[in-house]
């Protein structure tokens, strides 16, 4: 039988629901004599120190027909311009993720458009 992502999905959340805790350690405690179990309060999960993400991570958008018309013909043009058969979607945006995360600029111009669109 075939597993779906939602099924795998699931699988791994209760998998993490079901991970151990460790007890959270202190200078004083750890030179003391062993002592009765912590209070619940002090209990944590058990997570990896540190992990670093090394997978991407999807994100979606919707878009208005005009704008994904939009797209699209800018996508071919680019493609003609750089002499490429295509430029995709996810090139696009990963481009101006990157340009907005680099450009503090850019950044603020996207949050007053943001903020105009709002009620």
């Amino acid at each position: 039988m075939a597993t779906t992502a939602a099924d795998r999905i699931k699988a791994n959340a209760e998998r993490l629901r079901k991970a151990p805790t460790q007890q959270t350690v202190t200078s004083e405690s750890s030179e003391q004599a062993p002592q009765e179990a912590p209070p619940q309060s002090t209990l944590r999960p058990a997570a990896p120190a540190a992990v670093v993400r090394q997978k991407t991570v999807r994100r979606t958008v919707d878009l208005s027909p005009t704008a994904h018309r939009g797209l699209d013909n800018w996508q071919r043009d680019t493609a003609d311009r750089l002499g490429l058969a295509r430029v995709t979607g996810q090139e696009v945006l990963t481009a101006l993720v990157d340009r907005l995360l680099a450009d503090s600029d850019l950044a603020e111009q996207v949050v007053q458009v943001i903020a105009g669109q709002r009620p």
